[in-house]
């Protein structure tokens, strides 16, 4: 009898707030390599932003279901969130495990610019051994620099990272942000259930 492995997307981001450029990649990814599920995993406390201000994981969790909601094969998971003290994706993908068993197979996907210091991440050699690195890049990336980074990465672990190029990762959270907080419309950036959450929530006004 054959046995068809599962194949799980995890998709770890601030998500503050998530936007098209987040569900692009995500349904990329997922088409791609025949995701079953994408699970969208709201950081919690990650030690590269502990100097930086970020909303409140209830706002950042709530903005993720709604922008998912309408896609059936995106889920999110609150993990992070409910963790205490310092979050690190080598721990997340542990439960994940737990979760799915020894024979799923994972696909992180995350950006590039994470990828250019994974090398940096806790356990960086167990993460590459329990899960496939799926990387997106937006256009205007200095691919040289980044393939070769990329293979420094791949001939070190011996695990092949994957890319894909979106060009709706243009759109930034952090563009965003600016833009509520300049009273500058951020409509068609993001789902339309996202932009009403942060007007009525009044999120970026700092």
């Amino acid at each position: 009898m054959e046995h068809n492995t599962r194949k799980i997307g995890i998709m770890g981001g601030t998500f503050d707030p998530i936007h098209y450029g987040h569900l692009v990649t995500a349904e990329a990814a997922r088409d791609k390599f025949g995701l079953e599920t994408v699970v969208f995993v709201p950081s919690g406390n990650p030690p590269h932003k502990r100097h930086k201000k970020v909303s409140a994981g209830e706002d950042r969790f709530l903005m993720s279901v709604l922008a998912t909601a309408s896609n059936c094969y995106f889920e999110v998971s609150d993990i992070e969130l409910i963790r205490e003290g310092l979050t690190y994706t080598v721990d997340t993908l542990r439960v994940f495990r737990d979760i799915y068993g020894e024979d799923a197979d994972f696909y992180f996907i995350t950006g590039a610019d994470a990828v250019m210091e994974i090398l940096t991440w806790k356990n960086v050699e167990m993460i590459l051994k329990m899960c496939k690195i799926v990387s997106a890049h937006r256009p205007g990336l200095d691919m040289a620099t980044f393939r070769k980074r990329v293979k420094e990465i791949e001939k070190l672990y011996r695990n092949k990272i994957y890319l894909i190029e979106i060009p709706a990762l243009a759109i930034s959270s952090t563009d965003i942000r600016e833009r509520v907080k300049n009273g500058i419309t951020i409509k068609y950036l993001l789902p339309e259930a996202v932009e009403n959450y942060i007007l009525k929530k009044k999120l970026y006004r700092y």
